[in-house]
C-alpha cells in the first residue's frame, strides 16, 4: 500500500447540497426554501432572541445600575472600646499589635480607629487613619497618636 491508494472510508465523505440548479438536481427552481414567504428570502428569518412578538427577555429584566468606584481605599475599623479590652497601658497599638491579638487578620490591611465607646488606658496608636473623636479620647486619657509614616 502506497499514499496514492489511501481513500476515506466508504460514507464517511458526502457532497455539499447545490441549491438552485436546475429540476434535475431536486433542490432547482426555489432552492428547497418552498413557495413564498419569510424564510424563503435572502436574510429572511428571525433573529436569536426573537420571541414570536413577545417582548424578549433581554428587554423585560432590569438593567444593572450603580456605580463602583476603582479608587475607593477601604479601610478597616478598630473602635477605642476594642483597644481598652485587648490592649494594657502603655502598649504600642500598630499593625503588628492589632494582628497579635486577633484584632484584624493581616498587618498588611488598612486600619482606621474609630471613637465608638470609651478608653481609660494611656497607649500610643500608630496605625493609618484615626477619626478626630478617637483621637480626642486617646488624648484624653494620657495616650498619643502619632501618624504612619
Amino acid at each position: 500500500m502506497e499514499l496514492k491508494d489511501l481513500r476515506p472510508a466508504a460514507g464517511s465523505r458526502k457532497n455539499r447540497k447545490r441549491v438552485g440548479r436546475g429540476p434535475a438536481s431536486g433542490t432547482g427552481k426555489t432552492a428547497g426554501r418552498g413557495m413564498n414567504g419569510q424564510k424563503s428570502r435572502a436574510g429572511g428569518g428571525k433573529g436569536a432572541g426573537f420571541e414570536g412578538g413577545q417582548t424578549p427577555l433581554a428587554m423585560r429584566l432590569p438593567k444593572l445600575g450603580g456605580f463602583r468606584n476603582i479608587n475607593r481605599v477601604e479601610y478597616l475599623p478598630v473602635n477605642v472600646s476594642r483597644i481598652e479590652e485587648k490592649f494594657e497601658a502603655g502598649d504600642v497599638v500598630d499593625h503588628d499589635a492589632l494582628v497579635a491579638k486577633g484584632i484584624i487578620k493581616k498587618n498588611t490591611a488598612l486600619v482606621k480607629v474609630l471613637g465608638d465607646g470609651d478608653i481609660t488606658k494611656a497607649v500610643t496608636v500608630k496605625v493609618d487613619k484615626v477619626s478626630a473623636s478617637a483621637a480626642a479620647k486617646i488624648e484624653a486619657a494620657g495616650g498619643k497618636v502619632e501618624p504612619l509614616c
